[in-house]
């Protein structure tokens, strides 16, 4: 071989070190694995080169749709039992419990992408994961070899291999062609000419393939479920267009409420402002402060319970009201477990670019949730302060855990009691401008020590306040899911939802006023005006009783 041929030493690093990282991305993607969800069940995605994304689901067949992965990618999904913490161990409780998992079902069927959304990224990261450690393996590896052979050794071997350089090229390129190949020859099994089950049509699943014995009975029978989320998908397009036009009829009033409390002020003839209303006139609206355009917007939720239908709503209610900040009061899902993670990514899509979460985690979500809820990038309270768009807020996660089937229980040392004697120490020995919570009860003693301006809970599922408790002000948001007792979350809301807005004027720093978002079973919204928030009433301190001084009797000295 002429030594012409041989290609410089650059050119050879780069060849070698391309065909390093492309090997190790090969292996980082072929191997990739996400341990998620499906549904109720706890699931393993795993790469393949099919072209298929497949479920195994048991008796029921396997569904198998195309992937829209490139190169013959697919995914295989090994779905494993549900979780012991959502299973009850009576037969009292085992009719919840099996609700509970057909909730389970029913929010994938209702949101399909949102799982998709999060496969994808997990299966994304742990090949990007895989293919460093790869890469790192080569480079240690390769060091080592460096210094085991030698400098001698190094160059006897260079000597042969340098020249071969195009001929080795071309064999690994050979080699990479045969195997897509094979890859891509594997790509059409048999069961793609069955055809696309009818029920998924019109869905996000569309084209996707039962297989088994009971294909048939799926066939017949599952239209059922697939009328339910058309029926969901129809209900919330609904409320979100009844949601914008309400908006916009509040945006008028409004606007009609500024340029009247403008006239009201407008100069008169003799150059002065005017200040009383034209006799036969309407007292008009106060006319808004000059520093208004610098208040803080916040928009609460409250018991989501993972229905994940109300999303749209709470983005759209997030932008148009321009919140910097999004008060998640508790209660995001209703086991706390991994599997309802896609309902916190579901959620953390609602926030609006720049804008943040801060969540006070309730007594349906645990340690579980909020690990999540902070990888989207939320505040997830713990018993400190957070100073979040200049407003210092204060929260914890509940004392307490409710599980489907299974009550409630204690979730950490403190007790509910103690965990609001800490609150309130730490409100009055720090500045806190809100207190935010699950629970209301447990703001109360914070509440008493006047340290607390205002405090907003949930809960209940039914709003009360605003309104004065001890020396602060209380508001408790009603489930932002609609959520009833005894009623699924998913699906057609089984009660109405609400959202609060509430305005912080940092230059006073104090809440000014609050408005409510509604949206009924009927799948009608209403935005309401606002509403200045009371004044908190301080207790009139009377002076103590004194004597009256006697005039001395006459004669007396």
């Amino acid at each position: 071989m002429s030594s012409h041929r041989t290609p410089p030493r650059w050119v050879r690093w780069t060849l070698a070190s391309t065909v390093a990282v492309l090997a190790c991305l090969g292996f980082g993607i072929s191997t990739a694995t996400a341990h998620l969800s499906l549904g109720p069940h706890e699931a393993v995605y795993t790469v393949t080169n099919d072209g298929l994304v497949v479920a195994d689901l048991g008796p029921l067949g396997t569904l198998e749709m195309d992937s829209p992965l490139p190169v013959g990618l697919g995914v295989d999904v090994t779905v494993k039992e549900i979780p012991a913490d959502l299973a009850a161990v009576d037969q009292a409780t085992t009719l919840n419990a099996l609700a509970g998992d057909l909730q389970g079902y029913l929010q994938f069927f209702s949101s399909p992408d949102q799982t998709v959304a999060t496969v994808t990224r997990a299966l994304l990261l742990d090949a990007l994961r895989r293919s460093a450690l790869a890469a790192l393996a080569v480079v240690v590896v390769g060091a080592g070899l460096w210094f085991v052979l030698g400098a001698a050794r190094r160059r006897e071997l260079a000597a042969v291999v340098a020249p071969r350089t195009w001929e080795i090229t071309a064999s690994v390129a050979v080699v990479a062609v045969v195997a897509v190949t094979l890859s891509a020859s594997d790509v059409a099994p048999a069961s793609r000419g069955r055809p696309a089950s009818t029920v998924f049509a019109g869905t996000a699943l569309e084209g996707a393939r039962i297989t088994g014995r009971l294909a048939g009975v799926i066939d017949t029978y599952g239209g059922q479920l697939v009328g339910l989320y058309r029926q969901n998908e129809e209900f919330y397009a609904g409320a979100r267009e009844s949601l914008n036009a309400s908006w916009d009829e509040w945006e008028e009033r409004d606007a009609q409420a500024r340029a009247a409390a403008a006239e009201t002020v407008s100069p008169s003839p003799t150059g002065e402002p005017s200040g009383e209303p034209t006799e036969g006139t309407a007292t008009p609206t106060p006319s808004p402060s000059a520093a208004e355009e610098d208040y803080v917007s916040l928009l609460v939720v409250s018991d989501l319970h993972c229905n994940m239908g109300m999303t749209p709503l709470i983005r759209d209610a997030a932008e148009r009201s321009g919140a910097s900040v999004v008060l998640n009061a508790g209660d995001t899902t209703m086991n706390g477990t991994a599997v309802e993670n896609a309902c916190v990514d579901s959620f953390a899509s609602a926030v609006p670019p720049g804008a943040q979460m801060v969540v006070a985690s309730g007594n349906h979500d645990s340690r579980v949730t909020a690990a999540r809820e902070r990888a989207k990038g939320q505040i997830v309270l713990e018993g400190a302060v957070e100073e979040v768009a200049g407003i210092r807020i204060l929260g914890d996660r509940d004392a307490l855990e409710t599980r489907v089937g299974s009550g409630t229980a204690a979730a950490r040392e403190a007790t509910p009691e103690q965990q609001a004697d800490e609150l309130a120490a730490v409100a009055c020995e720090e500045d806190v401008d809100l207190l935010l919570i699950h629970t209301p009860v447990v703001g109360l003693p914070a509440l008493e020590s006047g340290c607390v301006p205002l405090q907003v809970s949930g809960h209940a599922h039914r709003r009360s306040g605003p309104e004065q408790v001890g020396l602060g002000l209380r508001y408790v948001n009603a489930s932002t899911a609609g959520a009833a007792s005894g009623q699924p979350t998913v699906g057609p809301l089984s009660g109405t939802a609400e959202l609060t807005v509430l305005r912080f004027d940092p230059e006073a720093r104090r809440f000014v006023d609050w408005q409510l978002i509604e949206v009924r079973r009927d799948g009608s919204a209403t935005v309401g005006d606002r509403q200045e928030l009371p004044q908190v009433e301080l207790p009139v301190e009377v002076p103590p009783e004194t004597e009256t001084p006697q005039e001395p009797a006459e004669g007396a000295p």
